[in-house]
């Protein structure tokens, strides 16, 4: 069976790696499936920058380092090229980096994106946008 290809919305992440509650809980599937090799998890490269920067106050700058290489060991990184950047532009959304996130999956043939504010990419998604508490009715 083929394993899901998930984009996981910034805002998870940070979650995640800062362990906010109860977000992070409501995402502990997330890498519970990962590691079951039942999903694939990803991240647009421009992403790591904003990680970084949120992520340096309350963690300091070597912590926060530390983060960016466990993003890179984690997560499948989707590169943004001007292909993408073009597609992004003609979405119909106006959060940049939500249409950047949709035409990467999109380019890249992702199969679903997780986010906790899946009103966010009402506009231009042609794949699921779930919720990460949900994601049990989309993994095999």
């Amino acid at each position: 069976m083929p394993t899901v290809k998930a984009l996981v919305d910034t805002n998870v992440v940070i979650d995640w790696l800062n362990d906010r509650k109860p977000w992070s809980d409501e995402a502990q599937s997330l890498w519970q499936y990962h590691d079951e090799g039942k999903l694939d998890l990803y991240l647009p490269t421009s992403v790591l920058t904003d990680i970084f920067y949120i992520l340096r106050k309350p963690l300091g700058n070597a912590e926060a380092k530390r983060t960016i290489e466990r993003c890179v060991s984690t997560f499948g990184l989707l590169t943004i090229d001007a292909a993408v950047v073009l597609k992004a532009l003609t979405l119909p959304g106006s959060d940049f980096e939500d249409n950047v996130q949709i035409a990467c999956s999109q380019i890249y043939r992702i199969d679903l994106i997780v986010t906790h504010n899946p009103d966010d990419f009402k506009q231009g998604v042609t794949v699921p946008v779930v919720n990460p508490k949900d994601i049990m009715q989309y993994v095999p």
